[in-house]
């Protein structure tokens, strides 16, 4: 399966859990439920004056708040069916929009609603543990740039495969599988399933850092 296609799979599969679950399921984004990450996530696609906001800060982030609450009061089904049928002609349907950002945040927030409700760690296929590594080593230095008193390496559990996030003595390493990883650096630490090693201090400052978007 070519790379860019795993987003369509998340994105299929997030649809039916949200089915499945309903709008007041709970979401690793609390307090947001289901409802609030849908509408989330037909804002981010579809709404192109707003969706800037949810990466910037201030007047930006406001309108795209705003924006997404008056999503929350459309019908549920609407808002699963609008994220089933995949984004408008544009930006999210290029090649390599598809295989990284939008891989990454349809994984994720698949799993903030798996991980929420009872459901464990995936045992991915490899083409998909592949695909996330890929995108573990491209955006690590920018999720793990609030990090101080700690450099950072990544490993991919049971692999020779290192990434360094970030330049740094004492250097702590997080060893996990790729989609663990990913989760972490995304801010879901609690939620991650990874081995934190290296200097105490250092440790601990990694476990203080915010990272994410």
């Amino acid at each position: 399966m070519a790379g860019p296609l795993f987003d369509c799979v998340e994105r299929e599969q997030l649809a039916d859990l949200f089915d499945d679950l309903g709008p007041s399921a709970r979401t690793l984004l609390a307090p947001w439920t289901a409802r609030d990450l849908a509408a989330h996530l037909v804002l981010r696609e579809h709404d192109y004056l707003a969706a800037p906001g949810l990466v910037v800060p201030g007047a930006w982030n406001r309108l795209a708040e705003r924006r997404r609450a008056a999503l929350t009061r459309m019908d549920f089904r609407w808002l699963v069916s609008t994220i089933r049928a995949g984004p408008p002609r544009g930006f999210f349907r290029i090649g390599w929009v598809r295989s990284f950002p939008n891989l990454n945040e349809f994984f994720v927030h698949h799993e903030d609603v798996r991980r929420a409700n009872g459901c464990g760690s995936r045992l991915n296929p490899p083409e998909l543990d592949a695909a996330l590594w890929h995108n573990v080593s491209r955006a690590s230095w920018f999720l793990a740039r609030r990090l101080r008193g700690a450099g950072l390496d990544l490993q991919w559990a049971g692999t020779v495969n290192i990434v360094r996030a970030r330049r740094g003595e004492p250097t702590v390493r997080i060893s996990g599988l790729p989609g663990e990883l990913l989760l972490y650096l995304f801010g879901r630490q609690s939620a991650a399933h990874v081995e934190v090693t290296g200097q105490a201090d250092a440790v601990e400052a990694v476990r203080r850092s915010r990272f994410g978007m």
